[in-house]
């Protein structure tokens, strides 16, 4: 007789839930296991599971064998064990596998732990332990698609440790909404956090959110009237300029990351390097698609490049997405070499051995640049252009190109570069690529014929508090005037409750979206007066207006973003739409109110200086560009080290360029 069979004859006829003999063994062993365990006697526990795993396999035994595998400090052993419990299939079994999961995390073994942690990614949208550990194997990995799925429940947890991997899964993208829940999240739990505070106003000025701007900027003034400048290391630099217009502040924005040795620049500067007849210019974007702000402005002066003295190659890391918008223009700019597969170092590598003499970085600090490319000594000359209005934080760059206007005098201390400033703007500008505008008539815009018409076609976030603040007393004092007003559709509730509460009618608000550009281009002579904003200018959008025939109302800036009007109003030939100060621009938006006559006067100087004046005189900018090119290499070649340069003027145009 079996030891089997014995029971199964003795029970004959009774209950079949009667439990056998193995059953009975089974209970015996779990029981003295569980005592055993109870007690610290561990190496016995582990012997009666072993001798019970044997006839039963039930969750429960994984369970207890996995607490004592890890009482005798066999970690990955107990990860396996709770992996063999979760595998059961039983009312607990997410949570033992979530148990694996961490343990084989723990130990290092990140294939078991993603293994067992991808089926549970619905749980992981609300288990921040289970987030915390995909997402860490995932940002070390640099497989960043799946990442925002992670944001919400490691911001929301109580874990500082969860908290802070949530920050770093933030990305540059301000039209991310997980970064901004995220960030509201970790603000909440952290109000005393300058970092996170910074984080939250770039959002809350994203969303003209000028209850919470007005809430948590006194705090930022206060430090920095105390000289706390170090509250603005970890800021974007970007983003810093939309509300700070002091550059001796500017040059603290983005100082917390790492900056680069200053032996690199000099050892880059020496390395050898053959220099040939032609100056080899490579431009390095991720924008080369004709559709982009930045290409609206160059690709005239890329096409007017003399080719008997100047090679130039576009390093692109333009997106494909982007590219197929491209109309076919790119053949026309130069010779393009695709780097957005490669590392900063590879790239690097790949434009030293392009022979590139000066490499100019169209990004500067904005979203989607390859800054640190500079970082890896990749030309014997280096530039930062018109991507970015300041100083470039943390990046070896010899050269900023400015212009007298945006960069003069008394700055220099302010900059990590040298100035290669242009003798008449820094923004180059399209003249034949761009549409003409015809113009459209009011009612189709949904404007009124009879009213003073003031406008402005920003980004949202330039509508700072002070520019706000501005425009609502110019409305208060021009009665039967509107203001038509550019703003992204989420920002558009907050704009409007700051108007209605400082006593402006919402209906002396016409808000419109973004459209088409050649649509954008007619729309634009249908206001009277474009009004600048502060302290970031426009840029695109100013000389887009002057090329349209709009005057625009500016005011004296104190930093690059906010002197960038200035440059093209005196370059067109209007410097008289510069205001001394904020005072002076309110006053001369209400006397161009009560002096129409003076508006039609400047359309007329627009109309005629289109095409004669520097503005949008693409060859004479060239020629320009190409001396401060040349000035800069001469510099190279005799092994001295950057210096400011003044790119000496062309003599005056005469006559049309128009073609």
């Amino acid at each position: 007789m079996s030891i089997e069979s014995g029971p199964e004859r003795q029970n004959a006829g009774r209950d079949p839930t009667y439990a056998t003999e193995p059953q009975l063994n089974a209970h015996a062993l779990f029981t003295n296991a569980s005592r055993q365990y109870q007690k610290g006697q561990y190496t016995e526990a582990l012997n009666q599971l072993n001798h019970l795993m044997n006839i039963s396999r039930e969750a429960k035994t994984f369970v207890l064998l996995a607490k004592v595998l890890l009482k005798l400090g066999f970690k990955t052993d107990a990860a396996r064990a709770y992996q063999l419990a979760g595998e059961e299939k039983g009312s607990r079994s997410e949570h033992y596998l979530s148990e694996a999961m961490k343990l084989h995390f723990a130990c290092g073994n990140e294939d078991e732990a993603l293994s067992i942690g991808l089926p549970l990614l619905e749980k992981a949208k609300t288990d921040p332990d289970i987030a915390f550990i995909i997402a860490s194997i995932f940002l070390r990995r640099d497989q960043k698609e799946i990442l925002g799925l992670f944001k919400a429940p490691l911001s929301t947890s109580v874990n500082i440790q969860h908290q802070s991997l949530a920050f770093k899964l933030l990305t540059a993208d301000i039209d991310d909404a997980q970064d901004r829940d995220a960030v509201v999240n970790l603000f909440r739990k952290n109000p005393k956090s300058t970092v996170l505070r910074a984080a939250y106003l770039v959002f809350a000025r994203e969303a003209n959110d000028y209850a919470e701007i007005e809430k948590y900027y006194p705090d930022v003034q206060k430090a920095l009237d105390a000289g706390k400048y170090e509250i603005l290391a970890a800021e974007s630099p970007y983003y810093h300029v939309t509300w700070c217009g002091d550059e001796r502040l500017n040059r603290w924005a983005g100082a917390r990351s790492q900056p680069f040795a200053s032996a690199i620049a000099e050892a880059r500067r020496n390395m050898p390097h053959q220099w040939a007849k032609k100056i080899r210019i490579g431009y390095l974007s991720a924008d080369f698609w004709d559709q982009h702000a930045t290409m609206k402005l160059l690709q005239a002066v890329l096409e007017l490049h003399d080719p008997e003295k100047f090679e130039v190659t576009l390093f692109c890391h333009t997106k494909e997405s982007n590219l197929a918008r491209d109309r076919g223009n790119r053949i026309n700019w130069g010779r393009i070499i695709r780097i957005d597969d490669m590392s900063d170092a590879a790239a690097a590598s790949v434009i030293r051995a392009e022979g590139i003499d000066v490499l100019v970085d169209l990004k500067g600090h904005t979203l989607d640049n390859r800054l640190k490319i500079l970082n890896h000594q990749a030309a014997p000359v280096q530039v930062s252009w018109l991507g970015f209005p300041g100083t470039t934080t943390n990046i070896d760059v010899d050269y900023v190109i400015g212009d007298p206007y945006v960069l003069p005098e008394g700055s220099q201390e302010h900059y990590y570069e040298k100035f290669c400033r242009l003798p008449e703007t820094y923004q180059p500008n399209d003249p034949f690529h761009r549409p003409r505008p015809y113009g459209i008539a009011r009612k189709d815009l949904g404007l009124p014929d009879d009213a003073f018409v003031f406008a402005s076609f920003n980004a949202s976030r330039k509508i700072s508090l002070q520019t706000i603040n501005l425009w609502i007393e110019i409305l208060r004092r021009t009665p039967g005037s509107i203001l038509w007003l550019m703003c992204k559709r989420d920002a558009q509730a907050n704009v409007l409750r700051k108007f209605q509460s400082s006593g402006i009618a919402s209906n002396r608000i016409i808000l419109c979206s973004k459209t088409a550009y050649a649509e954008h281009i007619n729309r634009l002579p249908a206001a009277d007066l474009g009004l600048d904003t502060y302290p970031y200018n426009g840029h695109t959008t100013t000389s887009e207006q002057l090329w349209a025939g709009l005057p625009v109302l500016t005011f004296k800036g104190t930093n690059f973003a906010s002197r960038v009007s200035e440059s093209l109003l005196n370059a067109i030939g209007l410097p008289q739409l510069v205001a001394a100060g904020a005072e002076a621009y309110v006053a001369e938006a209400v006397a161009l109110y009560e002096n129409r006559e003076k508006i039609v006067e400047y359309r007329k100087a627009l109309q005629e200086n289109r095409f004669r004046m520097p503005l949008f005189d693409a060859e004479r900018f060239c020629r320009h560009l190409e001396r401060g090119y040349e000035m800069m290499v001469d510099r190279a070649k005799q092994k001295l080290p950057p210096d400011h340069i003044d790119v000496p003027a062309l003599p005056p145009r005469e006559g049309s360029f128009e073609r």
